[in-house]
């Protein structure tokens, strides 16, 4: 299935671009996405932020969607030291992460949304190099599951 994905993607699916912050088609499923992840031995998980306005938001679909630890405290530091210690979620091959339904979220609290986009580039480029690299897809548009 990797063929099928756009081709950054699958790039960094077979290792041979390093794994980055990647747009995602609006019109196209991410379930494609996360099939390819795992066909490439990779574990995947969707941040769904469709909703979200604030940080508190924010934090709370972090811990549920992504199940982060108990000890998760609910800030940027402790979201970046949950993607940077990834001990909590064991893995063989990378990981991707896709993001949907962030442009409201950007839009309300641009701030924030800054502090976001950091913590994921810096825990992309911790990981990166190793052989259970991080991911990031950003999904663009309105689209989502199923899309």
């Amino acid at each position: 299935m990797t063929g099928s994905v756009p081709r950054p993607l699958a790039a960094v699916l077979d290792g041979s671009t390093p794994p980055g912050v990647l747009p995602w088609p609006a019109d196209r499923p991410v379930e494609e996405a996360l099939a390819a992840a795992r066909e490439a031995g990779w574990s995947g998980a969707v941040l769904d932020l469709a909703g979200v306005a604030d940080k508190a938001e924010f934090m709370a679909r972090c811990a549920d969607s992504l199940r982060l630890p108990d000890w998760f405290g609910r800030n940027w530091d402790a979201l970046a030291d949950c993607l940077t210690d990834l001990s909590w979620c064991p893995a063989t091959g990378g990981r991707l992460l896709v993001v949907t339904g962030w442009q409201g979220y950007a839009s309300a609290a641009p701030d924030d949304w800054s502090v976001v986009e950091g913590v994921l580039a810096d825990a992309v480029g911790y990981w990166r190099g190793t052989a259970t690299g991080l991911a990031v897809i950003m999904v663009r548009g309105r689209a989502g599951h199923g899309a």
